[in-house]
């Protein structure tokens, strides 16, 4: 019977299929990873991910400790409540994972990002190009007679709001750091 409700297209339900049918609200979270600085752990952390069908949004991953030799993974994941509880159950089972914090339910937290913008123009959109980075509190890094790349940083909500407000003015480039998270307070 199964196999005949497979045949005529009836969903099946795969291992990998952690979605839970009766919640479907996907969440942003953003996760912070301790692991051991060492060949291969981000190539099996992201493995976790693309082998299951999950997306990342964001990866940063830098060395936070050089005696210890640990890095910080910092990666911004969305799913159903059932879907990020199973990541984190699953980073927390790969061996050189040493912590995994949920930063989006352990209390507030601090998010920053860094893009760099290059907007080309002249004349009139030249000048509102200015007049917006100045609003946003962004610094001009390179300008020639033809472009301004402009640096910002803030939080992935900010750096959106600028691109699409530069976008009519002439952004031809964009290049973004990707999400680096804290947890507030002690």
């Amino acid at each position: 019977m199964n196999a005949l409700n497979i045949q005529k297209g009836a969903s099946s339900h795969s291992a990998y299929d952690l979605r839970d049918p009766n919640s479907q609200v996907e969440e942003s979270h953003t996760l912070a990873v301790l692991v051991e600085n060492e060949p291969g752990v981000l190539a099996r952390v992201i493995g976790l991910f693309s082998g299951r069908g999950y997306n990342i949004d964001s990866l940063t991953v830098a060395e936070v400790d050089h005696t210890g030799h640990r890095s910080r993974i910092t990666l911004v994941t969305r799913g159903t409540p059932a879907v990020i509880a199973q990541v984190k159950a699953q980073l927390g089972r790969i061996v050189p994972v040493h912590e995994v914090h949920d930063l989006t339910v352990e209390g507030p937290a601090v998010e920053r990002e860094l893009g760099l913008f290059k907007v080309r123009g002249q004349g009139e959109k030249r000048v509102e190009a200015l007049r917006i980075a100045e609003i946003f509190r962004a610094n001009v890094v390179d300008s020639t007679l033809e472009s301004f790349v402009f640096e910002l940083v803030g939080t992935p909500s900010k750096l959106d709001a600028f691109a699409d407000l530069m976008r009519p003015l002439g952004l031809s480039d964009l290049a973004r750091t990707g999400v680096a998270a804290l947890s507030r307070g002690v």
